[in-house]
């Protein structure tokens, strides 16, 4: 595969950041580096998923998958920037329901005139990512009510308190949202809890008691079942574990060095925090499930290609951002489930969107455009 050439640069990303290069240079050589490990995670994944299933399968590319934004999130938890953090899974929340999924339908065409998946699977999975978006409403709905209950005036007054209390605080600035700082803190933790807990019923509801909505055979128009090809895989299970492992702890030192460029290379260059996380990122660290997902639709297999889809989109949403919450509590970082007014609406009306086109379980490639 021409993504293995970029391979290259996994060693360039390290050199240009333990030898201090040029900001763009280290955030160029880094951000390309992610590129080819995604696949070659993508890749490992998929071998796993032949050997465990259609439905564990897509769970499994789903997962691994998102293990990109988790080392990328967890660096930069680390590192402070809490932006960051926000934007680049807003990014691949958005990223995999209208970029991946639209394409997954358009080239669903391939295989046949009208993509059929199960209907009910999906829209379970499409309600959880319902539920999970209103978990950002919340956050967001007490901050606005916070700041119009608060008068103006006192505001100065306030920032004065604030970097009073930082002093006795044993040096640490406050954490951001202002006069709702102390209430987003203990709406999110609570709700990132709760929604670790609904994750954990999710993944027994698809894995456990209702596992045959996730696995039922399509049927033909006389109800009979019809088999589909199974792919044999390339790799055995060790050494797709081994592998799967290996560019994990390779894509972590990666997203590291991405990461510690980030700063520099805005400021000096000029690009603005927002694009890095909500766009570049998510296209980097998104290839090998956009890549899967449309492949699997090209082969008429539309629950899979959804599955890793809309599932990734859940795992980030109901998995991947509490976890990370509760990760900044526990290294003292205030990361909130609070986004800004307009990124709110935006998940909210891409979630609107995916509801009405999974209702009816079929797909085509106007559904795709849209």
């Amino acid at each position: 595969s021409y993504f293995n050439l970029f391979l290259v640069l996994v060693p360039l990303s390290a050199i240009s950041h333990h030898l201090n290069w040029d900001a763009g240079l280290r955030f160029a050589f880094s951000f390309l580096a992610i590129v080819p490990l995604a696949k070659l995670l993508g890749e490992s994944t998929e071998q796993l998923s032949m050997k465990l299933g259609e439905s564990f399968g897509g769970l499994l590319n789903a997962s691994f998958g998102n293990a990109v934004e988790i080392i990328v999130g967890v660096a930069a938890l680390i590192q402070g920037e809490l932006r960051i953090v926000q934007t680049s899974l807003l990014g691949s929340i958005l990223t995999n329901l209208l970029l991946v999924l639209g394409m997954s339908f358009i080239s669903g065409q391939a295989a046949s005139l009208e993509g059929e998946f199960r209907e009910t699977a999906a829209q379970t999975s499409s309600s959880l990512m319902t539920m999970a978006c209103l978990t950002l409403v919340i956050p967001a709905a007490y901050h606005s009510a916070k700041e119009a209950n608060h008068p103006p005036s006192n505001k100065r007054v306030d920032d004065a308190i604030n970097v009073l209390s930082s002093l006795t605080n044993n040096g640490k600035p406050p954490a951001p949202g202002g006069e709702s700082e102390a209430g987003l803190l203990v709406i999110s933790r609570f709700t990132s809890v709760l929604l670790l807990l609904v994750y954990i019923a999710y993944l027994y509801f698809q894995l456990g008691s209702h596992v045959e909505l996730f696995t039922k055979k399509k049927q033909s128009p006389d109800g009979e079942e019809i088999e589909e090809e199974e792919e044999e895989p390339s790799m055995s299970m060790i050494a797709a574990t081994v592998s799967l492992l290996a560019v994990t702890i390779i894509t972590s030192f990666c997203a590291d060095y991405f990461v510690a460029s980030i700063e520099e290379t805005a400021e000096k260059y000029h690009i603005p925090k927002p694009f890095i996380g909500v766009i570049l990122l998510p296209l980097a660290s998104n290839v090998s499930e956009s890549v899967t997902a449309v492949w699997m639709a090209a082969k008429g297999k539309m629950d899979l290609s959804i599955g890793v889809a809309v599932g990734s989109s859940i795992q980030i949403a109901v998995f991947v951002i509490p976890l990370l919450v509760l990760v900044g509590w526990g290294i003292h970082r205030p990361l909130t489930l609070y986004f800004s007014d307009f990124e709110t609406v935006s998940l909210f009306v891409s979630v609107l969107l995916v509801n009405l086109l999974v209702q009816d379980g079929k797909s085509n490639y106007m559904e795709g455009v849209m």
